[in-house]
């Protein structure tokens, strides 16, 4: 009992700390503390500079002194890298199929863009076949083709409504008169653009070039993928001045007015313009 009280007695006990001039003894300043007052605020002290300690070995110190700072940094940079590359082969992949059925497309082989899709099972007891287009019955060929060739499917398709287009400026992609419009009876999917040789052909919107190529009817072709699924060509070029793959802004310049094809009867530029697969008339959207 005598030790806890004088334990106790010391603690409590109030001190006095008087600070004095050396020269002439006058008081500057004085503290009056305990042992108890004094325990408290150490404690306190050594806590707040082991938490800031800590603070700076996991953040600041970390970076400077601790190797394996930089190993896990790499490794979420690593990691993240390699999210981004396996997204972008799987957008390149597609891209790629898109831009070989659009090439078929244009040079009249629809059937190998049809088979170029493949089915996959919905699950592993379920499977679907595929169909062979070319093993169709003469009558089912037949029929499929007239369909397809009916003055209902294709007016169907033009008179259709194109409400995200009128928010896409074009640039007109030469300056002329147009000789011949867009018919959709008569198989006319696009306007014949008539202007001054060697003119350059510009392109209408911003998008990336996907085909660039010669073909038999159309000569030097040139195709652009714009937003929203939209696809603008050019036909009968003298000269293609983009590849395949390349990015053009709008009102860039991607090829030369020419006379090149079998399906041309003077120099002039055959534009057409593609809406989620359907063709549109150019003339309502781009001005000439």
């Amino acid at each position: 009992m005598r030790a806890r009280k004088t334990l106790s007695s010391w603690l409590v006990n109030r001190y006095l700390l008087i600070i004095r001039n050396e020269e002439n003894f006058a008081e500057k300043t004085t503290f009056s503390f305990t042992y108890a007052k004094a325990i408290l605020l150490t404690v306190t002290v050594f806590i707040l500079l082991m938490a800031l300690s800590l603070f700076l070995v996991k953040t600041l110190l970390a970076q400077w002194f601790d190797p394996r700072h930089a190993q896990m940094e790499s490794n979420k940079k690593l990691y993240e890298l390699a999210v981004k590359v396996d997204s972008l082969a799987q957008e390149v992949d597609e891209k790629d199929k898109f831009i070989r059925n659009f090439q078929h497309v244009l040079s009249g082989d629809t059937l190998d863009a049809f088979q170029s899709y493949e089915t996959t099972p919905t699950n592993e007891n379920e499977v679907i076949s595929s169909i062979d287009v070319t093993k169709l019955s003469p009558v089912d060929s037949q029929f499929r083709q007239e369909f397809e060739q009916t003055d209902q499917s294709l007016l169907k398709f033009a008179s259709a409504s194109y409400n995200e287009l009128q928010e896409i400026f074009f640039f007109s992609p030469i300056t002329g008169y147009v000789s011949a419009a867009y018919n959709v009876r008569e198989g006319h999917y696009g306007v014949d653009i008539v202007a001054k040789k060697n003119e350059p052909v510009k392109c209408v919107a911003d998008g990336t070039v996907i085909m660039a190529s010669w073909t038999q009817d159309s000569g030097y072709v040139i195709s652009v993928q714009h937003r929203g699924n939209l696809i603008s060509v050019y036909k009968h070029n003298a000269e293609l001045l983009k590849k395949v793959g390349n990015f053009v802004n709008a009102g860039e310049i991607i090829s030369i007015i020419g006379n090149t094809g079998e399906l041309t009867d003077g120099p002039h530029l055959h534009f057409e313009l593609w809406y989620n697969g359907n063709s549109v008339n150019p003339e309502e959207f781009v001005t000439f």
